[in-house]
């Protein structure tokens, strides 16, 4: 079979991944779409090379329409909506693949335009999402993102490499884009820290938006700490960060819900910086996007409401690291879905029986 991963954004990737590697173990053609106006050819090649498949560019959404009708793959995968699948239908089928297991009501919105097949990962996602497109074809797989993790072929990091101490507990710090506690952290927050590492993985809109501009300043004042390591515009994978991490502090991000998923505490960040048109009259606006209605994560860990918490909540947690073990194993199986490392493998399987 020919399979075609559409990587509108490169942070498709990692949930990507695993499958591409269990199609190049049953010897089937892969290759990547990526769109040149929305990525850094140059910046992510040594990263799309690694995966020893075919990667053509392409400038926007027409060209990859045109790519796919001349190409005609057996399946097609996205990582979000699209817009002209009538066309890509006449030859191929499709398939959606969530990037996230976060909280946003977009998570079920990019459902509503009906692909052959939606890969879900936990039961409570699956089951609700067969309420709102209830004439649609879900199936639950788990998440193929973290099959490195739980089949133990993930490395993680060499801490000495990074000038980091092997000796020392390591915090992950992953902050999204928007909404962001990213800038309500100080500069020096580093050093309020020193018993510990500190792995900073910020969101790859991060790393290349203009309008994120402040949250880079911030990001490269904190890289001159020796405790710390800010994650490279090239580091787009989350699993090396998380492998070496004993704790993980974020906000409202799909990262709470992988990093639990792995049996390690969280804490959630509850301060964080709105962009104007998400403040005062336009807080609806927020409300609206980011609306907890399809993901309550009150419990999934120690939450926070300003940064100066955080001085005892992580030792804290990290003295009781099974305070919400329950709720994370609950989180897990409804959000996450088997942790057997074997998503991937169902997904290829579901393709090759459906073909």
């Amino acid at each position: 079979m020919l399979i075609v991963f559409d990587t509108l954004n490169v942070y498709y990737l990692p949930q990507y991944v695993p499958i591409i590697e269990q199609l190049k173990k049953r010897n089937h053609n892969v290759k990547l779409i990526c769109y040149s106006n929305k990525n850094d050819q140059k910046a992510f090649s040594n990263t799309i090379n690694d995966l020893n498949v075919d990667c053509l560019w392409v400038k926007d959404k027409h060209e990859a329409k045109q790519t796919y009708i001349s190409l005609k793959p057996d399946w097609i995968f996205f990582g979000n909506e699209c817009d002209f699948l009538d066309e890509v239908h006449q030859y191929s089928k499709t398939a959606q693949l969530g990037h996230g297991v976060g909280p946003k009501p977009s998570y079920y919105h990019k459902s509503k335009t009906p692909m052959t097949v939606r890969f879900i990962e936990g039961e409570l996602r699956l089951n609700k999402i067969k309420e709102y497109y209830p004439n649609d074809t879900f199936i639950q797989v788990g998440f193929s993102k973290l099959d490195p993790m739980f089949n133990q072929t993930e490395t993680g990091f060499d801490l000495s490499a990074l000038g980091l101490s092997p000796d020392k507990q390591t915090i992950l710090y992953a902050p999204t884009f928007n909404p962001s506690s990213l800038e309500c952290f100080p500069d020096n927050w580093p050093t309020d820290f020193t018993d510990y590492n500190i792995l900073i993985k910020p969101h790859s809109l991060t790393q290349v938006r203009e309008q994120y501009k402040k949250q880079r300043e911030k990001l490269a004042e904190w890289s001159k700490y020796g405790n710390v390591y800010v994650a490279k515009e090239q580091d787009i994978s989350l699993l090396p960060f998380m492998k070496n991490a004993d704790i993980l502090l974020s906000e409202a991000s799909s990262t709470l819900f992988e990093f639990a998923a792995l049996g390690k505490p969280v804490v959630v960040c509850n301060f964080f910086k709105l962009k104007w048109s998400y403040r005062g009259i336009f807080k609806y606006r927020f409300d609206k996007r980011f609306g907890k209605d399809n993901v309550l994560y009150s419990d999934i860990g120690y939450h926070v409401n300003d940064y100066r918490s955080l001085l005892s909540a992580i030792p804290q947690q990290l003295n009781q690291p099974d305070e919400f073990k329950e709720n994370r194993l609950k989180y897990t199986s409804d959000h996450v879905g088997p942790t057997d490392g074997l998503a991937s493998s169902r997904i290829v399987d579901y393709l090759e029986l459906n073909a």
